[in-house]
């Protein structure tokens, strides 16, 4: 089973505060380079996986999807998503995506943004997202960067000049990663660009796009967190 950290009431406090969580989509830098990736959403069935407060839910319901199912693994998400949401278009649902099973061709498309690292193994979920999927259907995900899971001991480093950087280490040692973020404990999995690939390979019949790292500074100069990252060693 995955770990549910969100809904620690430490780490779901801290996580409130990010910009993701209060301005939505608008303040997650990754947002324009999913938002490209994406199809026309107008009569599509869309399934967001790990669905938090339900921005993005909310996002393809005010661009006309015909039915929007979010799954968490969080209570504490699920209410919150439910609080902030309107209309019955959207369904909230509980669910551990390391055994989530979906039915044949029901959805036209599977979003999912900063999810699948939490899970300890993601072959299981590519299988029953590839049934679930019409013909033609678009699977659109992103994940932590393994440049930032990689690290056995995680945390940035400061120079003698006050500039801050994220030393690489381990990146072939593959598995599970604790920090401390917002809260003790918090559990990652790192997994190498080419395991991604090739864990998925198998259950893609044509890859349209693939994208490594986030490639806005205008955003990132917005959000003082992300600018950090611009430096890694």
């Amino acid at each position: 089973m995955s770990q549910n950290i969100y809904d620690d009431p430490q780490f779901f406090a801290g996580y409130a505060t990010l910009d993701r969580s209060v301005k939505g989509l608008e303040g997650a830098p990754e947002w324009p380079s999913l938002q490209a990736m994406l199809p026309p959403i107008t009569g599509l069935r869309v399934v967001d996986l790990g669905c938090g407060y339900g921005w993005f839910c909310r996002w393809a319901q005010q661009q006309g999807a015909s039915q929007i199912t979010g799954f968490d693994i969080s209570q504490r998400m699920l209410a919150q998503a439910r609080e902030m949401t309107r209309g019955d278009e959207i369904v909230y649902r509980y669910a551990d995506l390391q055994t989530l099973t979906l039915p044949a061709n029901s959805c036209d498309l599977v979003y999912s943004s900063l999810a699948l690292h939490y899970l300890p193994d993601i072959a299981p979920l590519f299988a029953p997202l590839q049934q679930a999927l019409v013909p033609g259907g678009t699977l659109v995900f992103s994940a932590e960067h393994p440049i930032y899971t990689a690290p056995l001991q995680q945390g940035w480093r400061v120079d003698e000049q006050g500039q801050k950087s994220w030393p690489v280490s381990h990146y072939q040692q593959e598995g599970e990663r604790v920090s401390n973020w917002f809260a003790e404990g918090v559990i990652k999995q790192h997994r190498k660009l080419s395991s991604w690939i090739t864990r998925l390979s198998p259950r893609v019949l044509c890859w349209s796009s693939w994208m490594s790292g986030v490639r806005a500074p205008n955003r990132l100069s917005n959000s003082p967190p992300w600018m950090k990252r611009k430096n890694v060693r």
